[in-house]
């Protein structure tokens, strides 16, 4: 419905006032969202108790990489799984020949000297004519003069005439199962084309890497965290959860583990109470470390897993386009931020953001530019609350803008005001002109366009 009105303008303008009646009636009966708005009395961003605001994603540090290994030994300690090579003169090994030497496969230790003589889970090495001989718990140079001892206690050989050496041929190993869901794989994208304009974007979210799982074997006073990482493929990524779970025992529960694999005699593993460690990766300045350094120290049968990110969002309405959007896990996200990230309209009063129909600007004064933002949110006693965010405010002070969380619902409308003055924009659409010179030939044209 349209209707050309030509008024002078020194003619009464009561006929108007029935009019603006007319068309806020109408307003009111139209039922806009913007008057009958059910989520617009939320609580405003000012008052909003802490336990409903956002945790910050930002300001967090990486742990020391120190923390994660346990600290070089002075003096290797033997216990059982060591291998050591002996050669006795005339006894292992002929006076005439060389003593055999070997090239150990880890570049840690020196080549050694002699035959091989593993370590016995008792602690002993069983050697000719003088039986076991107890090591574990010496260094080397103890144990070689462990092995003299025997050998002239037994008057086997004399003090003068004597060579024997000992070395160690092959440190003891621990065996730990690793289980990452961060190497990269799959991923999940997500495609969101905008309702106001022609663009699309695509985003790719983390937690779609592949799993992986290696039996890992560290050296002695290597098994640690870090080395565990280093041989598995590295730090975790973004793509990971940040955090690392130990989970003692659960494996091989039919081993005895001790809480320190370095030490003898080891004591004894419950299986029956095994034990869950999680080292994060992430803290913040100044908080202490949430594990002590013997955590670190893994056991054979220990279980190490690094969970992949489980992605999350945050959803959109109202006058942004309605799409489930990736919440960034590495830094924060405010509520303006996430209006521009979603293609919300932000101030652009009169602009036509579409522009099908080739105009940029729409006719008359143009529309006020939509000012509320209500965040629902869901509370930790499983209840709703409703956050109120007013866009101008936000702009001129950040602490009235909010943090968004995962699961979020930001839904964009205008303010009862705005709606009114948009809607008296459209029915309304005045264009004034005259001559100064003449008042009396001035006129006003006005177009009432109806719903």
């Amino acid at each position: 419905m349209s209707h050309q009105l030509d008024l002078p303008l020194d003619q009464p303008s009561q006929p108007w006032m029935g009019i603006v009646v007319c068309a806020l009636a109408g307003l009111l009966s139209l039922g806009c969202a913007a008057v009958t708005n059910p989520v617009a009395n939320g609580i405003p961003v000012r008052i909003l108790p802490e336990e409903l605001k956002a945790e910050s994603r930002e300001g967090l540090e990486q742990i020391p990489l120190t923390a994660l290994r346990q600290a070089p030994p002075e003096e290797y300690i033997l216990a059982a799984g060591d291998t050591l090579g002996v050669y006795v003169e005339g006894i292992l090994g002929e006076a005439e020949s060389p003593p055999p030497v070997n090239l150990p496969d880890s570049p840690e230790l020196p080549p050694s000297i002699g035959y091989p003589f593993p370590i016995r889970d008792d602690g002993t090495i069983s050697l000719p004519y003088v039986g076991s001989v107890e090591v574990a718990g010496l260094t080397v140079e103890q144990a070689e003069q462990a092995v003299v001892d025997a050998y002239l206690k037994k008057e086997i050989l004399r003090p003068d005439d004597q060579r024997i050496l000992v070395s160690l041929l092959r440190s003891r190993t621990v065996r730990v199962l690793v289980l990452r869901e961060d190497s990269p794989g799959s991923q999940v994208s997500l495609q969101n084309q905008s309702l106001l304009g022609l663009g699309t974007t695509t985003t790719t979210i983390g937690g779609g890497g592949r799993a992986t799982g290696d039996v890992v074997e560290l050296p002695a006073y290597q098994n640690d965290v870090l080395s565990a990482l280093a041989r598995s493929g590295g730090l975790p990524g973004l793509e990971s959860n940040q955090e690392i779970v130990i989970q003692r025992g659960y494996w091989d529960a039919t081993q005895k583990h001790p809480d320190d694999a370095n030490a003898f005699p080891p004591p004894a593993f419950d299986p029956e109470k095994p034990r869950v460690i999680r080292i994060p990766l992430r803290i913040r300045p100044g908080q202490p470390l949430p594990f002590n350094p013997r955590d670190v120290i893994l056991q054979t049968g220990d279980i190490i897993s690094i969970r992949g990110r489980d992605p999350e969002f945050y959803y959109t309405g109202g006058l942004i386009p309605s799409a489930e959007h990736p919440l960034p896990n590495n830094y924060d996200l405010t509520v303006m931020e996430a209006v521009l990230k979603s293609r919300g309209p932000l101030l652009n009063g009169g602009i036509n953001s579409n522009n099908l129909n080739g105009a940029v600007v729409g006719a008359g004064i143009g529309n006020p530019s939509p000012n509320l933002v209500t965040v629902l949110r869901k509370t930790p006693n499983g209840g709703l609350a409703m956050i109120r965010v007013e866009i101008d405010a936000a702009l001129r002070d950040p602490r009235q803008d909010l943090l968004v969380q995962a699961e979020d619902v930001l839904i964009l409308q205008e303010t009862p005001d705005q709606g009114i003055t948009r809607y008296m924009t459209q029915i309304f659409n005045f264009n004034i002109f005259g001559r100064a010179a003449n008042h009396t030939d001035a006129q006003v044209t006005g177009t009432i366009t109806g719903p």
